[in-house]
């Protein structure tokens, strides 16, 4: 490299032309490093909050004994999702959940209520609503979460241990079916 730069600066210097050509072109390397060590105030918080806002989120997560009384006795102001594709459901699910693939989860939450009835079997959860999510391990409940959380919805749980601790602590598969 340094054989290079020696080299085309004494070659420029013979021709006086060249050398001119070369002063004429802007050194955007040098000018762009300079100006992102550079930066302003107003352009850092611009990229913090794009940042805020393009961070995975981690919702409160909930135990099996915090999800227990939910499905024992739910309510009409909160649901408990079951994101698992409906092949995976028909092993069985938590009592009183229903089931919101993760596949379709971000197009469902875009649907107008009467829509979102009609595709999916139940009422479309109000964004002040408490919205329990859980799969078969906890990953795309956590995904869920994050996709409902850019949706605008605002309580938002994740139960992380899902189905793999309930039937370990329920004893079954099947049998625990709504």
């Amino acid at each position: 490299m340094l054989r290079t730069a020696l080299f085309n600066t004494t070659r420029c210097a013979a021709r006086p032309t060249l050398l001119a050509r070369q002063a004429l072109r802007p050194t955007y390397q040098v000018l762009a490093r300079y100006e992102s060590s550079k930066a302003n105030d107003a352009l850092k918080a611009a990229r913090k909050a794009k940042d805020k806002l393009q961070k995975d989120w981690q919702g409160p997560v909930l135990t099996y004994e915090q999800v227990k009384p939910k499905s024992l006795s739910p309510s009409a102001d909160a649901y408990l999702i079951d994101v698992r594709e409906p092949d995976e459901v028909m092993q069985g699910s938590i009592p009183s959940s229903v089931n919101l693939p993760l596949s379709v989860l971000a197009n469902s939450f875009h649907l107008t209520p009467q829509a979102f009835k009609a595709q999916h079997g139940f009422e479309k959860p109000g964004k002040q609503q408490e919205v329990v999510f859980y799969c078969r391990s906890g990953m795309r409940s956590a995904s869920a979460c994050d996709i409902a959380r850019r949706n605008g919805y605002e309580n938002i749980l994740n139960y992380e241990g899902s189905w793999l601790e309930w039937t370990s602590r329920e004893g079954g598969g099947k049998g625990s079916t709504a």
